[in-house]
């Protein structure tokens, strides 16, 4: 099974909810963490995991060789992302925005496109607390997520349940991350802007035709419409997680939420079970 622990929006508590998961499962059954937000991942500063693999992942650019090019623009047309311009007699190349789909090559009728590797970041694995951890690292200063992510995916074990720590937000990495999950479990919490951005995280998911389920993060500190949004919308809410001050002094030392209080594994286990009831 595959659980991707998601949000609308940063700073819900996805990563906490993600490490608990893992943690609790662990000591019943096979368990993997893979933490997909390449961006800023940081499910390691709860799990210290121990590396032993980093594999590049690299995206293919094209390689213009102006001999060759006539400066025809056909490339320029054929681009769908823009990555390409012609500028003043010179042929323009934007890397962040290639997607390395290798068109530009398959449509330049004088064959002067070839192509090039492009480092966007890495891949590592390794073990954490007695099971397997995974995780993308996007180089600083590039912008294309998707690419580790699909990389980082390959890692998963069909034999474990494997807890997905997702990137915030609804864009193309969250979307990677989501995509063929068994459930999303979505975190969010009970403000304004909790429910506005747990909404965009709902209709991705119904987009994608995963099943969803809620954690609520920091109760106490909003309202309830997250709540009656939940009951009106047929979604469960697995867990409450209150707003308290030892909790939070837990998260800021990077120490798990079931290591400083163990009375939340059985939670956390709860949780699990109602997760696959969700999936099933």
């Amino acid at each position: 099974m595959i659980i991707a622990v998601a949000s609308g929006k940063g700073g819900t508590g996805k990563t906490t909810v993600a490490v608990n998961l893992a943690l609790a499962l662990s000591t019943t059954e096979s368990v993997q963490f893979v933490d997909c937000d390449v961006e800023a991942p940081n499910a390691h500063l709860f799990l210290d995991p121990q590396f032993n693999t980093a594999d590049v992942v690299s995206k293919r650019l094209p390689d213009i060789d102006s001999a060759t090019c006539t400066q025809c623009g056909a490339c320029v047309e054929a681009c769908e992302f823009n990555a390409l311009a012609l500028m003043g007699g010179r042929m323009l190349r934007y890397d962040s925005l290639c997607h390395g789909c290798g068109r530009c090559g398959l449509v330049c009728p004088a064959g002067a496109i070839g192509e090039t590797s492009h480092q966007l970041g890495c891949v590592e694995t390794g073990r954490s607390r007695g099971f397997p951890f995974a995780r993308g690292v996007l180089h600083v200063g590039e912008t294309m997520a998707t690419p580790i992510i699909h990389a980082l995916k390959k890692e998963i074990d069909a034999s474990a349940t494997a807890i997905l720590d997702a990137p915030p937000g609804t864009a193309c990495p969250m979307i990677a991350t989501l995509h063929g999950a068994d459930v999303a479990l979505l975190v969010t919490e009970p403000t304004l802007f909790g429910l506005h951005d747990l909404n965009a995280a709902v209709d991705v998911a119904r987009t994608l035709e995963v099943p969803i389920a809620v954690v609520i993060n920091r109760a106490g500190i909003g309202d309830h419409q997250v709540a009656a949004y939940c009951q009106e919308q047929s979604i469960p809410i697995l867990a409450t997680i209150p707003y308290d001050r030892s909790i939070a002094q837990a998260y800021a030392i990077g120490t798990p939420l079931i290591d400083a209080v163990p009375s939340w594994k059985a939670h956390f286990l709860e949780m699990a079970a109602r997760v696959k009831e969700v999936a099933a």
